[in-house]
């Protein structure tokens, strides 16, 4: 592999796979870090839960707008540019949010933050996939992917924390800082890992057939839809429980951080395990049982909300059980769905992001009007899911009893 800034060296793997770790939760942290201040938010802006809460569509759906095109410009210009640039827009409309007061313009930026922090989940993927192949980049992915998920596990109690002592406003701040950094260790230390021989020219046509083909392939589909079902799960916990927690159960924002904390450190125990395990058992056996984990949380949470009502403990522990299968479920379908591919890895990881977020935006769009006092409909819905998931991945894991199977096992690792 050759590289712009390192002539015919192989980049550094070390301070480059720290650059990627580094960089990759700025796409999730501005999500995570802000809900434990959606109820001051309601009351300082004087306007409903629901129109807040759909600040975090805004977000997604501008990431899930992004990151086709991002992945496009990111084959044709080069990773790190095109990811300095995202990483100014993610700061320059952190700003804005922190000094604004009018919520229609708040949601705007929000959707603009979303435009630039997609770039820090594609083009890290397209990095991870120039870099290594085979089961190697499944368990960077898995290793990825417990970075992206030290923002579940680290911002709600950060964010709980700002909004108690300061201001939601100072989460923001927080936000436009880390993207700063964050360019600049990109700028200082990132490697260009794109090819030149490997440089796509923006040719919508072009792009037009790779889609295409891309989606005829009944594999790709069915692992980006896992992705997206359980990254929807995954987002979906985060924007129910503040209200369920703080508006139900009476707990304090900073109190709500340190649960927030608990369910997502066991979001970063399923990464962990793909990460360390990918090169270990079969996918078949990692997948399947994340989603044993995923579906007795399910359960917990939907009759502890038909048979008790709302608990403290029931929902923590069931929660914490659906992270642990989220965590190990979405990188591992992620990584398997851009290894299926040799070049346009930053369309193709656009094009699987973009329909998992699409799928999220939605899914938060309709979590909004969820009702706040009980977790039965959540339950309902990850049951739903664990359904969807079963059938989903039973097609795309199958057990190698043929010849095209067996083919299929080894190319997905």
């Amino acid at each position: 592999m050759t590289s712009s800034t390192t002539g015919s060296r192989l980049p550094d793997r070390r301070i480059l796979f720290a650059v990627l770790l580094g960089v990759i939760p700025l796409s999730q942290f501005p999500i995570d870090v802000y809900t434990p201040a959606i109820p001051a938010m309601v009351r300082e802006f004087g306007t409903t839960a629901t129109l807040v809460q759909n600040s975090v569509s805004a977000y997604v759906l501008g990431m899930s707008i992004g990151l086709i095109p991002v992945g496009v410009v990111a084959d044709a210009r080069g990773r790190k540019p095109t990811l300095l640039v995202c990483l100014a827009l993610l700061a320059a409309a952190s700003i804005g949010i922190a000094l604004t007061t009018d919520i229609t313009l708040l949601l705007v930026l929000r959707f603009v933050q979303g435009l630039g922090g997609c770039a820090c989940m594609v083009i890290v993927y397209a990095i991870a996939a120039d870099t290594v192949r085979g089961r190697e980049l499944t368990a960077l992915s898995g290793w990825l992917g417990a970075s992206w998920g030290l923002a579940p596990v680290i911002a709600p109690a950060i964010g709980g924390v700002l909004v108690q002592f300061v201001s939601w406003r100072g989460i923001f701040v927080l936000v436009a800082a880390l993207a700063a950094l964050a360019a600049l260790a990109v700028w200082r230390l990132l490697p260009e890992t794109l090819a030149p021989e490997k440089a796509s020219p923006v040719r919508l046509l072009a792009v037009a057939r790779v889609l295409r083909a891309a989606l005829r392939r009944p594999l790709f589909v069915g692992l980006t839809l896992v992705f997206a079902a359980f990254a929807s799960a995954q987002l979906l916990f985060g924007v129910v429980a503040p209200l369920l927690y703080e508006t139900t159960l009476g707990l304090p924002p900073a109190a709500y951080g340190v649960i927030a904390l608990l369910v997502g450190a066991a979001n970063l125990g399923g990464e962990l395990a793909t990460g360390s395990l990918a090169t270990r058992i079969s996918s078949r056996a990692l997948g399947f049982s994340a989603l044993a984990s995923f579906s007795a949380g399910a359960v917990v949470i939907a009759a502890s909300g038909l048979f008790i009502g709302p608990d403290l403990v029931l929902i923590t522990v069931g929660g914490m059980l659906v992270m642990l299968g989220c965590g190990a479920l979405c990188p591992l379908a992620y990584g398997l769905a851009l290894g299926l591919f040799e070049r346009n890895l930053g369309l193709i990881g656009g094009l699987t992001s973009a329909a998992c977020y699409l799928v999220v935006a939605v899914t938060m769009g309709a979590a909004a009007g969820l009702p706040d006092d009980t977790q039965t409909p959540l339950g309902l819905i990850y049951l739903g899911v664990g359904v969807v998931g079963t059938v989903l991945l039973a097609a795309c894991l199958p057990r190698a009893r043929t010849r095209s199977a067996q083919r299929d096992r080894r190319a997905l690792g």
